[in-house]
């Protein structure tokens, strides 16, 4: 398809949106849950093309994000012992914790050190015997697997001095919990392409059976992601509510069960505290007993409490797509990400940095 022919196409799906949001005679919500498409939505200049009554709303999608002040705090308690080395991914450094950061622990002499993959943590810790190499085990469904394979990778290798500080999170716990949330309004998610990679789509189907609300998995490309909302629209204008792929070049219905496998070997559900939403059940995923010996936690447990978060930082109504990042008093100016209050301006696929970025000031959620 040339360029020309996908922005005729790209104007046909936004007149359809248009003529069936004025049928519909009401405004609608519709929340991207991945980080990554709010950027593509901001990026390709979505929001600006969509007809007025047609609002995107931008969910709990960042595992930066989402990752609670507590699990900052512990990373940075170890990462200040001796016989710690610290292996993350670089956007965690920046994140606050209750009163530092570990890019301030690193300026204090923890050795914290960037990875690219879990995988590139054993050979730190096959260097380092003396040490306890800790992984920031952060993430949704898609970055478990390569952790969990870390694990399994470092037991066949008889490397007995790696571990992980776990924190992944499972989307559709929280996708319930935003629907049973008064303050929450949306009439349809679209949903996370790399996610659904591994779980599939049958997750999701609790969205459509109990609360009546579509859901559409679609990839990052401009007109996925306009198909993906025409999808909802045709859905939401027929009385309608079911999962679709849009994905289907990537996202197989059944996702990838030995992805799933590998996880269910390490890993068991539990329940989670997420920023700015507090415990969900079964949300997250604590290594299994087998497997005690490599989780930091059990080694050296720490009692810290989840903490009040930052006066005037409004993160958590923000991921919960309950205010605009503009309507936090702090976005733009105490908050910008050169120097961050909130978690959400942290992040490359975080809210705030993207309305910064991209939209400062220039959109609505629209009705709540």
């Amino acid at each position: 398809m040339t360029k020309a022919e996908e922005r005729a196409l790209a104007k046909r799906l936004v007149a359809e949106i248009g003529r069936m949001a004025d049928e519909t005679e009401r405004n609608l919500r519709f929340m991207e849950v991945c980080g990554t498409h709010t950027v593509a939505i901001f990026r390709a200049g979505l929001r600006q093309m969509l007809p007025e009554g047609v609002a995107l709303v931008s969910g709990p999608g960042c595992p930066v994000c989402v990752t609670p002040d507590a699990y900052m705090d512990k990373a940075i308690a170890y990462a200040k012992r001796t016989d710690v080395i610290l292996a993350t991914f670089g956007d965690m450094l920046k994140v606050p914790g209750s009163a530092s950061s570990l890019a301030e622990a690193q300026a204090d002499g923890a050795d914290i050190r960037i990875v690219y993959s879990p995988m590139d943590a054993l050979p730190i810790a096959r260097d380092n015997p003396g040490k306890k190499v800790v992984f920031l085990a952060v993430g949704f469904e898609t970055t478990a697997p390569t952790a969990a394979g870390a694990v399994l990778a470092a037991k066949e290798a008889g490397i007995a001095n790696l571990y992980l500080l776990s924190a992944h999170k499972l989307v559709p716990p929280a996708l319930r919990a935003l629907l049973a949330d008064p303050l929450v309004a949306v009439d349809g998610f679209i949903l996370p392409g790399h996610v659904s990679v591994i779980t599939g789509l049958s997750c999701y189907s609790f969205l459509a059976d109990e609360f009546h609300t579509p859901g559409v998995v679609t990839g990052f490309e401009p007109l996925q992601i306009l198909r993906s909302l025409y999808r909802l629209m045709k859905q939401v204008s027929a009385g309608e509510a079911r999962i679709e792929n849009e994905y289907e070049s990537v996202v197989r219905a059944d996702g990838s069960p030995v992805a799933r496998r590998v996880v269910d070997m390490v890993y068991e559900e539990a329940d989670a505290a997420w920023r700015g939403i507090g415990i969900i059940p079964k949300s997250g995923l604590r290594m299994r007993e087998t497997f005690a010996d490599y989780d930091i936690e059990r080694l050296l447990p720490l009692d810290i409490p989840m903490g009040a978060g930052r006066p005037g930082c409004r993160c958590g109504e923000v991921l919960r797509g309950i205010v605009t990042p503009r309507e936090c008093p702090l976005f733009g100016g105490a908050c910008v990400p050169t120097h961050a209050v909130g978690p959400c301006m942290v992040s490359v696929e975080g809210v705030c940095a993207a309305w910064y970025k991209y939209g400062q000031g220039r959109f609505s959620y629209g009705r709540r």
